[in-house]
């Protein structure tokens, strides 16, 4: 049966109790101006896309999750990414380096290099971006409690290159509350965790402007829930 104004049984509400209605109109807009609420597409407060014209104008950035073994190998993949069109990295590391252990570490044994590449040092992050502009190329980082040291390792390599941290683009997924609910890699509190998680948006504020310094994994969230 169609929904009709006024059906409660059609009302909806979300886990805190706010209720939903399956359907809005114009009537819901009673109290406030869309203009001023909603702004215009690439205007504050951004509800309408941070772009006017959108992916229009601007194409969606392509790329692939990846990252396996050695930074050498996971190199030789990214270079062959970007010669077949990929338009930026998206780097997964391995368990160890997520977890802020060395790959000679005992506790890092039969893990390193399997879910992602090996970072352990800044030698390292020069092999994995060996021969790729990153003025050019975007790269996202799914790394969390130790993000802020990789996007340090990965601003100094950009500089031996010459290119300025106001240059670079990419992200950092720096999401650490996710591992204290569903994954499990997380090294410090939670409080000093979060604390660090404000400490790179301050940082690439003033540091790396065109920097995205955060990525909500909301999906892991989900998974914790689900199970």
């Amino acid at each position: 049966m169609a929904y009709q104004p006024g059906d409660e049984e059609a009302t909806r509400r979300t886990e805190s109790g706010v209720p939903v209605e399956p359907v809005y109109g114009p009537d819901a807009l009673t109290g406030w101006d869309p203009a001023e609420r909603l702004g215009k597409p690439g205007s504050y407060p951004y509800t309408r896309g941070v772009y006017p014209s959108m992916y229009t104008g601007r194409p969606w950035t392509m790329r692939q999750y990846a990252g396996f073994g050695t930074a050498a190998e996971s190199n030789a993949r990214y270079r062959q990414l970007i010669g077949h069109g990929t338009t930026g990295l998206s780097v997964a590391f391995d368990l160890p380096t997520q977890m802020g252990h060395d790959s000679d570490a005992p506790i890092a044994s039969g893990e390193v290099g399997k879910v992602g590449v090996a970072i352990d040092s800044v030698d390292d992050m020069r092999i994995l971006f060996d021969g790729i502009p990153l003025d050019q190329v975007s790269t996202s980082m799914t790394i969390n409690a130790p993000a802020a040291l990789l996007l340090l390792l990965y601003q100094l390599v950009a500089e031996e290159q010459g290119v300025p941290a106001t240059a670079l683009t990419g992200t950092v997924q720096n999401d650490v509350l996710k591992e204290y609910i569903a994954r499990g890699t997380y090294i410090f509190p939670p409080k000093p965790s979060l604390r660090l998680i404000a400490d790179i948006f301050q940082y690439c504020r003033t540091e790396i402007p065109r920097w995205n310094t955060i990525s909500i994994s909301g999906y892991h969230m989900a998974e914790a829930g689900a199970t």
